[in-house]
């Protein structure tokens, strides 16, 4: 079985989207690997640091990731749970990367361009963190990357970086490939359904965020965007408001928005079931994460262990890139 791999980064806050695109695979991965090393999810908090942000609120956000993660049900027994930044691993390799990838290929990357735009001040690692990305993939020996588009020339570049290295220094890395992950709902900002919910939205955006309370949640809901239609449809080109609500409330049911459509002729209707559903659906995982917030000990406890099998598993491929590449062994 391929090792499955799922890196999130500690910005914003966790919302809905993140639950059933990215931790509920990660649980699911669990389920069917053959052993507890085979997944592997990790906070990539060196990935934050690219762009301004808070000290604080990095190592804040970090410790909440990764206790929603276990609260979601990650099993430290059946995965490999950690920090990038616990694994000395990683950035190694990154800097042994830099000397295989070209500046013109970081620098074509498109969410560089996205987020360099306009600022008087860039940060370098900005530019090299699509390599360190490509670092955190080879690292672990993943040859299936799932990935969204956003996300799918990062992989491309680490396949070119792979490829290159084994060509010039010899057989060491797994090229990877990006892959599709099983169909998931695209959730749409309520507010603007035409946009995905983000960790980073502005205030008043339409984000279900995993830690609001049920009264924020019914708030968030009550206001999503529909149209002047009237009906109950599931059109998401036409119809992106209603068609993501119907698509919320599918993810919370373990329906489709196919069959909901039937069941509802009022907006007003469908909102009140996609609360009630939201709710239903957070309300475990709030109860869990209390459970470990109140425990931030056995949390630690938890990441230094995740850290330790995690270097385990990356030093061997950073040994090999090291003689590889011809530096002399300590």
């Amino acid at each position: 079985m391929s090792r499955a791999l799922t890196g999130i980064t500690p910005s914003g806050r966790l919302h809905l989207g993140n639950l059933v695109g990215a931790m509920r695979p990660i649980v699911a991965a669990q389920e069917v690997g053959s052993g507890p090393d085979d997944t592997i999810a990790f906070i990539s908090d060196l990935h934050a640091l690219t762009l301004d942000h808070d000290p604080a609120k990095v190592r804040e956000r970090t410790f909440e990731f990764v206790t929603l993660l276990l609260a979601v049900g990650v099993d430290p027994g059946r995965a490999v749970l950690m920090v990038q930044s616990h694994v000395r691993e990683h950035v190694e390799l990154h800097y042994l990367l830099e000397c295989a990838a070209g500046f013109g290929e970081a620098q074509r990357m498109i969410q560089f361009r996205q987020k360099s735009r306009g600022r008087d001040h860039v940060r370098l690692s900005l530019l090299t963190y699509p390599v360190l990305m490509a670092a955190d993939i080879l690292l672990y020996g993943a040859a299936e990357v799932p990935v969204g588009d956003d996300q799918r020339q990062h992989v491309e570049l680490a396949r070119t970086v792979a490829e290159r290295f084994n060509a010039r220094y010899g057989e060491v890395f797994i090229v990877p490939k990006a892959v599709h992950p099983p169909v998931a709902a695209r959730l749409g900002d309520l507010a603007r359904p035409a946009r995905k919910m983000s960790k980073t939205a502005p205030p008043g955006a339409g984000v279900l965020h995993l830690l609001d309370t049920p009264d924020v949640l019914r708030r968030t809901i009550a206001r999503a965007v529909t149209d002047s239609a009237g009906t109950v449809a599931y059109d998401p080109v036409g119809r992106p408001g209603v068609s993501n609500l119907l698509a919320v409330l599918a993810v919370c049911s373990g329906s489709t928005p196919e069959r909901l459509v039937g069941e509802y002729t009022r907006y007003g209707d469908l909102k009140r079931a996609t609360a009630d559903a939201v709710i239903a659906t957070l309300a475990p995982v709030q109860a869990r994460y209390a459970e470990l917030a109140a425990d931030p000990g056995h949390v630690r406890e938890v990441l230094r262990d995740g850290a330790a099998r995690a270097s385990a598993i990356a030093a061997p491929t950073v040994r090999a890139a090291r003689e590889a590449i011809g530096l002399l062994a300590a």
